[in-house]
């Protein structure tokens, strides 16, 4: 979850959170935007004590699994803000339990979708909202939990704003906002006038998207100009059958969180894209419209920040790093326990993060869009009838480099039911994750079911739905490292002989990567 400050009239960010996905930030703009046109269009003015929820991923919105509720923040009757929070709920109906269905050709097929509708009105609970959605959920209870904990976050918002205005008062609160926006704006235009004027290009590919085994091409032709930035996207694929599609304000909000990610010093608003200007085709994978599946959208976004970084190696090499392992790996381990009750094992998994100019990446890090935490194995085998046979570093996994490439990890986990249905949604199947600046590129993701006599491989690589898995059998998930950054013969000797007695890598690489001779 992620939880954000909104402007009253604009919807655009004004503060965010420091924990949870910044991806849910920067769309969140767009949903808060969404509710103040609805609530144009009918005449309707913003009453203290209402809250809206919605999920529809076109309108301000990622995937169906992600819900935003937006509530309006009065001081002394006047309108001050709108405070939203974003949670991802672990099951919204769908063909797949906990909804990454790698093979959805519209979004009817990856869950319940939710226009903006009253949860609150004038502070009373609309209790028939919580039954539909209750109703379309494998996991009521759970559901039930994420929701009344987004209820809560956004209550609580709204008394610790409403103290501070209390205490400073509602014009130098607004003050205060709009100083954080321009100042955003105006350290954004300063760095970007520091940089070299020109036009840079990189490009990279998604594996397939789910339904034809084809790469999908996403790429940025990037021109610095004066104290502004031109994003372009008209080069990438057009929108594809399967569910890798993302909406407008997925593509602005991923390029926000990579923007953030290189211009580190910036305050975290709306400010930071006041100079930047895109242009994306409306036939884009970047840039659809409903019923075009985009319940894959993590996996598409990663790849944006990649390209963005790849460039950025261009143009200001110490700015940027090497690309990130690239896929949450949505993996779905599902079924009914002896008792008959449904159980869902739905969840995400590490990889390796790039090299970049001050020291190697980090092993076994979240995904640049998320500062979520991954879940411990002790969690998870508590919770579900599943057992880690491995969970560990992988070797070599990270790329070569003056500073290496973080390790992906290898996953080895069996079912202790008699039977289970397994779905992974993932990516960097086919194509690594690329090192800059001489680096060397991480390992691919590798997945397979062990059944009691073979090894299954999905014939998409990196997707697969419907596994059955017996007693005792397994899957296994290999998952990338990072790039590498700089020249690999450039890394000093007591750094590769550290990484040999780690075993981050064998001895193979420290030989034919690096260069060492051993007698």
């Amino acid at each position: 979850a992620s939880h954000g400050i909104y402007d009253a009239y604009t919807g655009e960010t004004l503060v965010q959170g420091n924990s949870g996905l910044p991806i849910f930030v920067g769309v969140m703009a767009f949903g808060v935007k969404t509710i103040i046109d609805k609530l144009n269009q009918i005449g309707e003015k913003p009453q203290d004590g209402d809250v809206w929820i919605f999920n529809d991923p076109y309108k301000g919105g990622t995937h169906l699994s992600d819900f935003r509720l937006v509530k309006p923040v009065f001081f002394n009757k006047k309108l001050f803000c709108y405070i939203a929070s974003v949670g991802h709920w672990h099951d919204i109906g769908g063909n797949i339990p906990g909804n990454y269905n790698p093979v959805a050709t519209e979004c009817f097929q990856e869950g319940i979708l939710i226009p903006p509708v009253k949860l609150f009105e004038k502070g009373i609970l609309k209790e028939e909202i919580i039954d539909i959605l209750s109703s379309n959920s494998r996991l009521p209870v759970s559901l039930y939990g994420d929701l009344h904990g987004q209820i809560n976050a956004v209550d609580l918002g709204e008394d610790r704003i409403k103290s501070l205005l209390n205490e400073y008062s509602f014009e130098t609160g607004l003050a205060a906002l709009s100083s954080l926006k321009k100042r955003a704006e105006i350290m954004m235009r300063k760095q970007i006038s520091q940089l070299s004027k020109g036009k840079y290009s990189s490009e990279d590919f998604l594996d397939n998207d789910g339904i034809l085994d084809e790469p999908l091409k996403i790429a940025l032709d990037l021109t610095v100009k004066k104290d502004e930035m031109i994003l372009d996207f008209t080069r990438s694929s057009k929108a594809c059958m399967g569910p890798v599609n993302i909406s407008l304000s997925t593509t602005i909000a991923a390029c926000y969180v990579a923007l953030k990610h290189i211009f580190e010093d910036v305050p975290a608003n709306a400010g930071v894209l006041k100079p930047i200007r895109f242009k994306i085709n409306k036939d884009s994978l970047l840039s659809v419209s409903a019923p075009k599946p985009v319940g894959g959208y993590t996996e598409t976004i990663l790849r944006l920040i990649d390209v963005i970084f790849l460039t950025f190696s261009k143009i200001s090499p110490s700015k940027s790093m090497a690309c990130a392992y690239g896929t949450i790996n949505a993996l779905s381990i599902s079924g009914f326990n002896n008792i008959g009750k449904r159980w869902v094992m739905f969840s995400f998994f590490g990889g390796g993060h790039g090299g970049h100019h001050n020291g190697d990446g980090l092993n076994h890090g979240n995904a640049p869009i998320s500062t979520a935490t991954i879940p411990p194995l002790e969690i998870l085998e508590a919770a579900y009838p599943i057992k880690f046979k491995k969970w560990a570093l992988r070797t070599d996994s990270g790329g070569g480099g003056e500073f290496r490439g973080g390790l992906g990890a290898t996953y080895e986990i069996e079912l202790l039911e008699d039977k289970a249905n397994v779905s992974l949604f993932g990516e960097r199947g086919k194509f690594p994750p690329l090192g800059i600046i001489g680096g060397g590129n991480a390992k691919t993701n590798k997945f397979c079911v062990q059944t009691t006599s073979e090894y299954l491989e999905p014939p998409m690589v990196s997707k697969v739905v419907g596994i059955e898995i017996t007693k005792g059998e397994s899957v296994l998930l290999k998952t990338p490292g990072g790039g590498g950054y700089g020249n690999p013969l450039n890394r000093k000797i007591e750094e590769v002989v550290k990484d040999l007695e780690e075993d981050y890598i064998s001895f193979e690489t420290a030989e034919e990567t690096y260069g060492l001779i051993f007698d």
